[in-house]
């Protein structure tokens, strides 16, 4: 606990977090005021995601980068299952379709190219494991392939009823889970010796929390990204109206940028460090458990806590961005290696999605 105090006495960004208390109190007094609750969790969630990607980081020390990844992608994508689960009671089915779609884009193309980015300007080159970055480049194509089907044969007027859109999606979501548990039995058990990292690293950093520190850090500012984000959905839509964003441009890009802020930090983090592997690892798996994990769960919990059964029938849109991001990070991943350059390409790729999006949404 003391080191923990002192590295937030030492951290200026960990100073917003100050800002969390009033979040609250603005909340209970001021529930209106949808703008301002906008604002503020917005600068309350960027210190959490640095206290995360501490934690994250010293977990991760000792554990491997594998392991390191899949810990900050899981508790990363907390974030975006709060903000998907309180769309999903509201029966908000185009914000929730969205917020997935522009989760899995912008982790396969901003984080991993942000973190490309960074890490290059840094470092002149810089090595991972491609068969982790291939493994989940694959698992994303079959998602992909997964997702767009009901929504092709929406388009192609093949006689596809809503039941069985419904059917073929909670088929789909099945599918899709196991699909991802026999990903990670593949990566962490069976074949784990193929997925360590490509960088030694040596003694663990004495700056980096102890294991058990770090583990109630990781719960506690977990809860507390939750309870955010609980305002932040609340208010998301009001503020979006305010800043002339239309609702598509709000769940593909605002929600998920914000929604990912931790991850993002233990990615560039991570990147800047030369530990590319966690990088790629945060990037991609949180990119393959949302579209293997987060969105069939989805679809099988609208049959609980929704006004209405959710299907994977996506605008053609949101497949074609997926589909385009999908092989756009198979590309750039295939060779091992990167440099500042490939961050910028991919950067690029997802700068198009948002343009398109903000300046010409799609229809609902």
């Amino acid at each position: 606990m003391r080191q923990l105090l002192l590295e937030i006495r030492q951290n200026p960004l960990l100073w917003a977090l100050a800002v969390i208390p009033i979040v609250f109190v603005v909340h209970q007094f001021r529930p209106a005021s949808h703008t301002l609750l906008f604002i503020l969790s917005v600068f309350a969630i960027i210190p959490l995601a640095a206290m995360l990607s501490l934690a994250t980081e010293s977990v991760a020390a000792r554990t491997g980068d594998v392991v390191g990844g899949l810990l900050n992608a899981t508790l990363g994508n907390l974030t975006e299952l709060v903000i998907a689960f309180a769309a999903l009671r509201a029966g908000e089915y185009m914000l929730v379709k969205a917020s997935v779609a522009g989760a899995i884009v912008a982790n396969m193309l901003f984080v991993l190219g942000m973190s490309f980015l960074l890490g290059g300007l840094k470092h002149h080159l810089q090595k991972y494991n491609r068969l982790n970055a291939r493994l989940q480049a694959g698992l994303l194509f079959l998602a992909t392939i997964a997702l767009l089907m009901p929504s092709a044969i929406a388009e192609a007027d093949l006689g596809g009823s809503a039941s069985f859109t419904q059917k073929l999606s909670v088929a789909l979501a099945i599918l899709l889970l196991v699909a991802y548990g026999l990903g990670m039995l593949f990566s962490l058990k069976t074949h784990r010796e193929l997925f360590g990292g490509t960088t030694a690293h040596g003694e663990i950093d004495n700056a980096l929390l102890p294991v058990g520190a770090a583990l109630g850090t990781l719960a506690f500012v977990t809860v507390l990204v939750a309870l955010v984000s609980e305002v932040f959905v609340e208010s998301v839509q009001q503020a979006a109206a305010a800043f002339g964003m239309t609702q598509a441009f709000v769940g593909f890009v605002v929600v998920p940028l914000v929604g990912g802020a931790a991850e993002m930090g233990s990615a560039f983090s991570g990147a800047r460090k030369n530990r590319l592997d966690l990088s790629v690892g945060i990037a991609l798996g949180s990119a393959s458990q949302i579209a293997l994990f987060v969105a069939p769960v989805l679809v099988l919990l609208s049959y609980v806590i929704g006004p209405a059964p959710m299907d994977l029938h996506f605008w053609p849109g949101a497949v074609v961005m997926m589909l385009i991001a999908t092989m756009a990070a198979a590309l750039f991943t295939s060779s091992g290696r990167s440099a500042w350059f490939v961050g910028v390409f991919m950067l690029m790729v997802y700068l198009v999605f948002a343009m398109t999006l903000y300046l010409l949404p799609p229809r609902a």
